[in-house]
């Protein structure tokens, strides 16, 4: 039988759990909140867009993989001011859908990472010439999602997930089998994703625009790094 039949979508058990979370909000009252790592402001635009209508979100920027450092602080500063100005757009829609009888979108807040490259090389220490998307790749992935679940677990929230999926270069059954592998052990749903669904890396792209981010080309370590280089 087709290798295709037993391929989950995520995006339909996002849509059926999105449902599920918007009925609970308005019978029970209770924003649900979710915990959303994010590896720069060009990816985290649309899913912000997307999920800020059903959660109250926080943002976790924590990349110890990006070097050099000032391209660190570059795209975290970016992060910074994406969640500003898209909670003021948001906030300017939301009064003209009000009006309109369009959805409610509720308030997004940040927190910063500490700066760890030495944790991300010794992560990934053994795995410096594995190819761009293989091992070393999902060691930086597993990095980057369990400390997001350990904070998630301290902060008690409902749910927490990536934007990594929205990227074309990047599978996201293989980031939900990190996330839902790391959810059973911190107790902490993951948030069944594939960002780039529904054309929303087109809509990262058109947001990008919008709000003139910085788009890097290359996904953020050395190694990727000299990967563009060559290309």
């Amino acid at each position: 039988m087709d290798k295709e039949v037993f391929m989950r979508n995520y995006q339909k058990e996002l849509d059926v759990l999105l449902i599920d979370v918007a009925e609970k909000t308005k019978v029970q009252g209770m924003l649900p909140r979710l915990l959303l790592h994010s590896c720069c402001a060009p990816c985290s635009s649309y899913v912000l867009e997307y999920l800020s209508a059903f959660f109250s979100i926080t943002v976790f920027y924590y990349n110890p993989n990006i070097g050099p450092k000032e391209e660190h602080e570059k795209r975290a500063l970016e992060q910074e001011r994406l969640i500003s100005e898209l909670s003021e757009q948001i906030r300017k829609d939301e009064e003209q859908k009000h009006i309109e009888g369009g959805r409610r979108f509720y308030p997004i807040t940040y927190i910063r990472g500490a700066y760890e490259p030495e944790v991300f090389y010794e992560a990934v220490r053994g795995l410096e010439k594995a190819p761009e998307g293989g091992a070393r790749c999902m060691k930086c992935y597993e990095l980057r999602l369990k400390r997001a679940a350990e904070l998630a677990k301290g902060g008690g929230y409902d749910y927490f997930c990536t934007t990594l999926s929205i990227s074309p270069l990047k599978k996201a059954e293989a980031l939900m089998k990190i996330g839902e592998r790391l959810a059973e052990e911190y107790g902490v749903a993951y948030l069944p994703s594939d960002f780039k669904k529904k054309n929303g890396y087109k809509r990262s792209v058109e947001l990008s625009a919008r709000f003139s981010l910085y788009r890097q080309n290359y996904c953020g370590c050395v190694f990727s790094r000299r990967e563009a280089e060559k290309a």
